[in-house]
């Protein structure tokens, strides 16, 4: 009997957003709004969207001892997180610095701060967790060499899910355990490297399953995902909504992807829900603010693929569609 239906290993950062009419140019200032802090980071965001919709989820990060750390640890325990795992002090909170214009596109840069310091001996020390969680999850924005101790301290029965961003290469013992490896176009073309040929998905796909992983998911927007294994390559579509801010939806849709898995649902099934959860997630801003619950995301699921741009709870006037994008 597992305790944890998923366990996130990853980064919690403190998301300093501002918005601006356009991002600037190498060597431009522009203005923008007044800053926003909000918690964030891709662990962080995966473990909150997961506990939203439902499920028993904890956490393995590092903080520091600080005002963002507070503020990281009081925003997991509201969602229902279980911080037992999130280790505090050393380094200050990571921070990720974030821009995003006015059709809701985002751009981001991270100073990891106490994520760099969550260690392969921080894995080691938390085997009881391992052992209690049917998923485990994790990214690429704490050190790759603790990723791999993940991997090594996987419980037999477990299921590994992993998004590598920020992408670099991967190991084959990390490829190799990912059921599914979850990449948007950026990550697979840096993880294919010299290997990356064609010009479509789905070669992305079988080339990424050829080096190794059980699974292959690649993310494609408002088009919503294309899922890839040994059974086949399929495309499963997403609902258009009205995007306000795509800050955090890949890590929603990896989290809805990691807790349907462990529910037991195939591939293709629980990729088509975690697309419709990503959607519902850029209708609103923020990240972890933005997260729905089951509640939300079953609204969003009355709707057929490619219905007029919604949000969660009530219908959209169609004649708005430069807003319009999926959350996958």
């Amino acid at each position: 009997m597992y305790d944890y239906d998923l366990l996130v290993v990853g980064s919690a950062n403190a998301d300093l957003v501002i918005g601006v009419e356009r991002r600037p140019g190498a060597g431009e200032t522009v203005l923008g709004s007044d800053l926003a802090v909000h918690p964030g980071g891709k662990g962080a965001n995966q473990a909150v969207a997961a506990a939203r919709l439902g499920a028993r989820t904890a956490l393995l990060a590092r903080v520091g001892d600080d005002d963002h750390g507070r503020l990281l640890l009081d925003s997991q325990r509201e969602a229902g997180v279980d911080t037992v795992g999130v280790l505090v002090g050393d380094a200050p909170t990571g921070v990720a610095l974030i821009t995003v214009d006015p059709s809701g596109d985002n751009s981001i840069v991270v100073s990891p701060g106490a994520n760099g310091r969550l260690t392969p001996q921080d894995v080691s020390a938390a085997g009881c967790l391992f052992q209690s969680s049917k998923v485990v999850s994790t990214q690429l924005e704490i050190p790759l060499e603790t990723v791999v101790e993940v991997v090594r301290n996987l419980a037999p029965d477990s299921r590994f899910v992993l998004n590598p961003s920020p992408p670099r290469p991967l190991p084959a013992e990390v490829l190799a355990a990912c059921d599914p490896l979850i990449v948007n176009e950026h990550e697979a073309k840096v993880i294919l490297g010299d290997s990356a040929v064609g010009d479509t998905p789905e070669d992305w796909a079988r080339i990424l399953l050829a080096k190794g992983p059980r699974s292959v998911v690649v993310t494609l927007g408002s088009e919503g995902a294309l899922v890839a294994s040994a059974e086949g390559v399929l495309r499963v579509a997403s609902v258009k909504v009205h995007a306000v801010d795509t800050t955090g939806a890949g890590d929603a849709f990896t989290a809805a992807l990691a807790y349907r898995l462990g529910a037991g649902e195939p591939l293709a099934e629980a990729a088509a829900y975690a697309a419709r959860v990503g959607a519902a997630t850029v209708t609103k801003e923020g990240a972890q603010a933005s997260f729905p619950t089951a509640e939300e995301v079953a609204e969003l699921c009355c709707a057929d693929p490619g219905d007029n741009p919604r949000t969660p709870g009530r219908r959209s006037d169609s004649d708005s569609a430069s807003g319009e994008r999926g959350g996958a």
